[in-house]
């Protein structure tokens, strides 16, 4: 017996990565992404804050009590079709936005109740 549908989808993980005080466009840099993937007509994405972290320059940022969590980095996340992956791509690298991204390959499930079924 069933609780629900799951229904796969193949897909793309896009993560954007960037110092948490990041601007573009007059606000932080992770909500200005945020604001255009929601203007775009996309599902959803999320903000991961690290409590630690180094880059390609090799300096090494952790959150301290006593210290602003500015330089730490955050990841912006979305799980995506890839048209529409490739799409917040190609608004983000039109920005001029300096930051790092990934883009994998993955599948993805929804799972919705069962009509009529009371969670």
């Amino acid at each position: 017996m069933s609780a629900g549908r799951d229904m796969t989808h193949e897909g793309v993980y896009l993560r954007f990565f960037m110092h948490a005080n990041a601007r573009h466009g007059g606000m932080l840099l992770h909500e200005w992404i945020l604001e255009q993937a929601k203007r775009e007509g996309l599902a959803g994405g999320s903000v991961f804050r690290a409590i630690a972290g180094f880059g390609r320059h090799g300096v090494l940022h952790e959150e301290h009590f006593f210290e602003l969590a500015g330089d730490l980095p955050v990841k912006v996340e979305f799980i995506l079709p890839a048209p529409q992956a490739e799409r917040l791509i190609g608004i983000v690298r039109a920005s001029g936005a300096a930051l790092v991204y990934a883009r994998s390959p993955t599948t993805y499930g929804v799972i919705e109740p069962t009509p009529g079924r009371n969670p």
